[in-house]
C-alpha cells in the first residue's frame, strides 16, 4: 500500500475531468482545499487531507451510471494506494454510520454494491479525516458557502426525502463536533463565505434599487 499525496490526486482529478467532466470537478478541488484548513488547525497532516478531499468523488469518473462511492474505492485500492484513501470514497457520502443517513432519499438495494456499502458503512470507525470530509463535503460548491445554503442545493437538486430531517440534524451535530475540536467556529477558516454572502447581497440590493 501508498501513500497518495496531493499533487498525485489532483493529477487523478486532473485525468477524470477528460472522462467526464462537471462540476464535480470544481467541488472536489473545493474541499481539498477546505479540509486542507481545517486539518492545519487541528494540527493533523494537512497534505493527506488535502488528497483525500481532492479524490472523494474520483468514482464519477466513470460517469453518471456509476455508483461512484464504490467506483472510486475499488479504482484507488486497484491503483495500490492505502485503503485510508479508498474508503473515503465511501465514508464521504454518509453520516452517522449509517447509510441512511445521505442526501438523496434512502439507497436503494437494487444499486451496485449496497450491501458492501451498508456493511462496510455499519462497522467502519470514522476517523478524523473521514469527518473531515464529510464536513466539507456539505460546505463546498465550486465555492465555499454555509452549510444551510449547501444543503437548500443539493434539496433542490435531489428533492426531500423522508431521512432529510435525519441528515439535516447529523450534519448540524458533525459540525459543531468538529468545532469542539478546532476552539473555534467553522466559518472564522473561511472568511471567503462572508464575503461571497455579502458580495451576492450587494448585487441583489443594486438590482432591486435599478428596477
Amino acid at each position: 500500500m501508498k501513500k497518495l499525496t496531493s499533487d498525485e490526486a489532483l493529477e487523478l482529478l486532473e485525468e477524470a475531468k477528460k472522462l467526464n467532466p462537471g462540476r464535480w470537478i470544481i467541488h472536489s478541488k473545493k474541499v481539498g482545499e477546505a479540509a486542507a484548513r481545517i486539518a492545519e488547525r487541528l494540527n493533523l497532516d494537512v497534505d493527506k487531507a488535502r488528497a483525500m478531499g481532492y479524490i472523494h468523488d474520483i468514482g464519477k469518473r466513470f460517469g453518471k451510471k456509476a455508483v461512484h462511492t464504490v467506483e472510486g474505492y475499488y479504482f484507488l485500492k486497484d491503483l495500490g494506494y492505502d485503503l485510508e484513501f479508498a474508503n473515503i470514497c465511501l465514508t464521504h457520502s454518509y453520516l452517522n454510520n449509517d447509510i441512511n443517513c445521505t442526501a438523496g432519499g434512502y439507497p436503494s438495494p437494487k444499486y451496485k454494491g449496497y450491501q458492501f456499502r451498508k456493511d462496510f458503512i455499519e462497522n467502519h470507525e470514522y476517523t478524523i479525516y473521514d469527518k473531515i470530509i464529510n464536513i466539507c463535503d456539505l460546505f463546498c460548491t465550486n465555492e465555499f458557502v454555509t452549510v444551510d445554503r449547501r444543503l437548500i442545493d443539493v434539496y433542490t437538486r435531489r428533492g426531500v426525502y423522508d431521512n432529510t430531517v435525519y441528515h439535516i440534524k447529523e450534519t448540524t451535530k458533525l459540525k459543531r463536533e468538529l468545532e469542539d475540536m478546532m476552539g473555534c467556529g467553522l466559518y472564522s477558516l473561511f472568511p471567503e463565505i462572508v464575503e461571497n454572502f455579502n458580495k451576492k447581497h450587494r448585487n441583489l440590493y443594486h438590482e432591486f434599487r435599478n428596477h
